[in-house]
């Protein structure tokens, strides 16, 4: 296909991940599903090739380990000249207070700091693209959030909440994704974030059964948010659109934290300190 683009979705074996990757490829382009789970990636990918269009390719990504990111993205690099459209979709949300392999609260480490490097890493390839789009799953929970340095790494919590800390990975998100689109200015690669609205998908795996039976009953299809991301990567009205924060449902309220740009430059260069190690 004279036109296909390449697009790199992370979590792409299950819900809005799943969803994306399906509609890319319906309309013949190459797909790079990067997931946790070989078994279930193999099975997304199986489903996706029995579309007969496109190209689907499989990529290991364990966001909860930085050398890991790192190992998965220099795969990239050697396989790939470009990438026209990078999807950070992947995340998780847990109750219970638990530490990534490098020893940073996890809500954190895989929502936020592992895409953050995954993201720097696979940049100069979105680069090489003649209209590159990077898109983050950001969440109107954002809102709850707050940026507390001290709190990065699982063994500095005393008492922990997993609503906030996932807050807290989404507030962060979408700071990186502003402060990316500052980078990006006057460029041809753009950086957008996006709430995708109460999506019935496996974030929702660790809730009690009653409490999700409820939540799902005001849950869309993540057929929903695969669209709103189709027009973000190709619609020309969003070519010149950059920094910006979408929603679907609800409108897309950005938090006074959201929006300081002093506080996603900090937050910036805290995290590129973090994974210098591989950049």
């Amino acid at each position: 296909m004279a036109n296909e683009k390449i697009i790199v979705i992370t979590g792409a074996n299950t819900g809005i991940g799943l969803a994306t990757a399906e509609t890319f490829v319906k309309d013949g382009h190459h797909v790079i599903i990067a997931c946790r789970n070989p078994a279930k990636a193999k099975i997304a990918q199986q489903r996706l090739q029995s579309l007969n269009k496109g190209q689907v390719d499989v990529i290991a990504l364990d966001l909860n380990s930085l050398e890991q990111v790192n190992q998965a993205a220099n795969e990239i690099i050697a396989k790939y000249e470009k990438i026209d459209v990078l999807v950070n979709n992947a995340g998780m949300m847990t109750p219970e207070l638990e530490a990534t392999v490098d020893g940073y609260e996890k809500q954190f480490g895989v929502n936020y700091l592992a895409p953050f490097l995954w993201t720097m890493k696979l940049l100069p390839l979105v680069k090489k693209a003649e209209h590159g789009r990077v898109i983050n799953l950001a969440s109107m929970m954002h809102v709850l959030g707050s940026i507390k340095p001290e709190h990065f790494k699982a063994d500095h919590i005393k008492k922990y909440n997993g609503v906030l800390s996932y807050g807290n990975s989404k507030l962060a998100n979408l700071l990186f994704s502003n402060a990316l689109a500052k980078q990006l200015e006057g460029t041809n690669i753009t950086s957008n974030a996006i709430h995708p609205g109460g999506v019935d998908s496996e974030i929702y795996r660790e809730l009690p059964k009653w409490q999700y039976a409820i939540i799902k009953l005001g849950l869309i299809p993540p057929t929903k948010p695969a669209e709103l991301i189709k027009k973000i990567a190709f619609d020309p009205k969003w070519a010149k659109r950059n920094g910006d924060y979408v929603s679907l449902q609800t409108p897309a309220f950005k938090s006074a934290k959201a929006k300081n740009k002093q506080l996603a430059q900090q937050l910036y260069d805290q995290s590129l300190q973090m994974v210098s190690t591989y950049l």
